[in-house]
């Protein structure tokens, strides 16, 4: 679905990004996974060898518009071309507001929020000089819903939603589609851990009857980013088994 098109995708090398990563790398496309520390993105290059010579690891600071404008001119470069840009990259937070600190909620802020907006510029660009491309957003289900706590992670899906959609309308004269994925209780690392009987009980909340696997999430970003979504543009696809109902 995706054979002779370049992906970059931030937070790549675990969980759902990795899933991603692996899913588009299936279906022909080359990857740049773009992670936190170098030490994370060769872990995940180790994982991936039986796709050599269609992938690649960079780790800017994806709040520095310099560093991230090098990654996306280094799969440009590579690859001849840079198609798909997926905003994956994230931090959540579970911090009572009484408890916040300024310092904790610009981090949620900054990487959520302000790290979208730098990659999206410095993707865009080359984009609109190819004559289109594709930008995906990870939102999420607590976007619509909320959460108990750390109050700064909902706000920022939430703000990724508005950006999503503001981008789609701006970016469609240059052909480039914006879209979200907003994933629900998700078997991550973080999920894994918890005891069977703690995620039964997630599990009996959700209509679907379980929690979603990083492959649930991975189909929808392979949809969004392939030509038959080619008329699909400023939308928020939620992949969470009706958890939010």
């Amino acid at each position: 679905m995706l054979k002779g098109k370049t992906a970059l995708v931030t937070g790549g090398t675990r969980g759902i990004g990795f899933a991603i990563v692996e899913k588009f790398l299936a279906n022909g496309a080359n990857v740049v996974v773009a992670g936190s520390r170098q030490e994370t993105v060769d872990k995940a290059l180790a994982q991936l060898t039986e796709y050599k010579g269609r992938v690649l690891g960079v780790c800017p600071d994806l709040c520095n518009p310099a560093e991230v404008e090098k990654a996306c001119l280094a799969a440009k470069n590579k690859f001849g071309s840079l198609d798909i840009l997926v905003n994956n990259a994230g931090v959540s937070s579970a911090t009572p507001l009484y408890k916040y600190t300024l310092e904790e909620f610009n981090k949620v802020i900054n990487i959520n929020i302000t790290g979208v907006f730098v990659c999206a510029q410095a993707a865009a660009k080359i984009m609109k000089e190819q004559g289109g491309g594709v930008i995906i957003n990870t939102s999420s289900m607590v976007a619509e819903s909320g959460q108990p706590a750390g109050c700064a992670y909902p706000a920022s899906k939430f703000a990724v939603n508005g950006m999503t959609i503001s981008l789609a309308r701006e970016l469609a004269k240059d052909n480039i589609r914006v879209n979200a994925v907003a994933p629900g209780v998700t078997r991550t690392d973080m999920v894994a851990a918890l005891p069977k009987e703690t995620v039964a009980r997630i599990s009996a909340g959700i209509p679907l009857g379980r929690v979603g696997e990083p492959e649930d999430v991975a189909n929808a970003f392979l949809y969004l980013a392939s030509d038959a979504a080619g008329y699909v543009t400023g939308t928020v696809i939620n992949v969470d088994g009706a958890a939010r109902a």
